[in-house]
């Protein structure tokens, strides 16, 4: 079969689609033609060598993927050839075919394309966990999504607003603000030229937010402390802003706040089938419904993965960057 490779260069990494070994599939796996993958930022790092996959899994990029069932184990249930499914993989994704564990697929409405299946398994289900299952979110408080405009923070802004929250973001751009307060943000802040504590302190009347998802890690950490009300959580999944930092206890103590770090795709396979039937049951009906919807930036043949790859290292993305896989690629 064909998939990417990631070939090491003086500079940035190649890209390059190639032939490879095929793959197979356990007798409780399903084995998937796939149609469409997507960008996300842990395979630009796993390309250049600095996020390996977790043991046992495929080395190939990719961390979700639409297609179509190719093949059912004996042992695996529910599902039959021709199935048009998505899934959040641990790996594997930016090939023509992956074997996957039956209970994280979801079925793929007729009605969609391949690549706004794509678009959800990743950053929908961390979005869903690290705001509901993690940072406990609930109907009435403030949460504060830092990089708004990122794939996480476009769906991360549909499901707190949808669950009754009032949604405060950052971004970089006037267009991601656009489409941060197009989606549900009550506050937008430009990163760049405002500071985000004064401007969510200002929309709250001094009071703060009770949660922060961060993907950036140092550089906002003692902001975020300080913008958190009594009992409020921090979740921090990404560290594009550096990850050294001085942490104030008293802050922490003082206003009983709680600190978590999380990561999906290191989880056990049996915490993400939880998370991902968890996340069908509570908001995958409204995206079925078009009430939530997945956001899509541009999408790009597989064999442009370089392309691809640069545009969301330049920030230049609101929402998703997708790969199409076709049958001739």
């Amino acid at each position: 079969m064909k998939a990417i490779v990631a070939a090491k260069t003086e500079n940035e990494p190649a890209l390059i689609w190639q032939e490879v070994p095929g793959i197979s599939h356990g007798s409780g796996e399903v084995l998937v033609d796939i149609r469409a993958t997507a960008v996300n930022r842990a395979d630009l790092l796993q390309a250049m060598g600095l996020y390996p996959p977790p043991a046992g899994e495929s080395e190939i990029l990719g961390l979700e993927m639409a297609g179509v069932v190719a093949a059912v184990g004996d042992a695996a249930e529910g599902w039959q050839i021709g199935d048009r499914v998505l899934g959040l993989l641990a790996g594997g994704g930016y090939a023509r075919q992956v074997a996957v564990h039956p209970q994280m697929l979801i079925r793929l409405p007729d009605t969609w394309s391949f690549a706004e299946g794509a678009a959800i398994p990743e950053v929908w289900l961390t979005a869903f966990s690290n705001l509901f299952l993690e940072g406990n979110l609930k109907q009435g408080e403030t949460v504060m999504i830092h990089a708004g405009g990122s794939g996480v923070g476009t769906a991360g802004i549909q499901m707190a607003r949808e669950a009754g929250a009032a949604v405060h973001v950052t971004a970089g751009t006037p267009a991601k603000l656009d489409k941060c307060r197009e989606l549900g943000a009550a506050l937008a802040v430009n990163y760049k030229t405002q500071d985000f504590f004064e401007a969510a302190m200002a929309a709250t009347g001094g009071q703060g937010v009770d949660l922060i998802l961060d993907p950036i890690g140092a550089a906002y950490l003692n902001q975020n402390l300080k913008l958190l009300k009594v009992n409020g959580r921090l979740v921090i999944i990404g560290l594009l802003g550096g990850s050294g930092a001085e942490l104030n206890l008293g802050a922490v103590l003082g206003k009983s706040l709680r600190i978590l770090g999380t990561r999906l795709r290191a989880r056990p396979l049996a915490e993400k089938i939880a998370i991902t039937q968890k996340f069908q049951e509570r908001f995958w009906p409204l995206l079925q419904a078009g009430e939530l919807k997945p956001v899509i930036d541009r999408i790009f043949p597989i064999a442009e993965a370089q392309a691809a790859h640069a545009w969301v290292r330049q920030n230049h993305n609101i929402g998703k960057v997708i790969l199409e896989i076709s049958a001739d690629a």
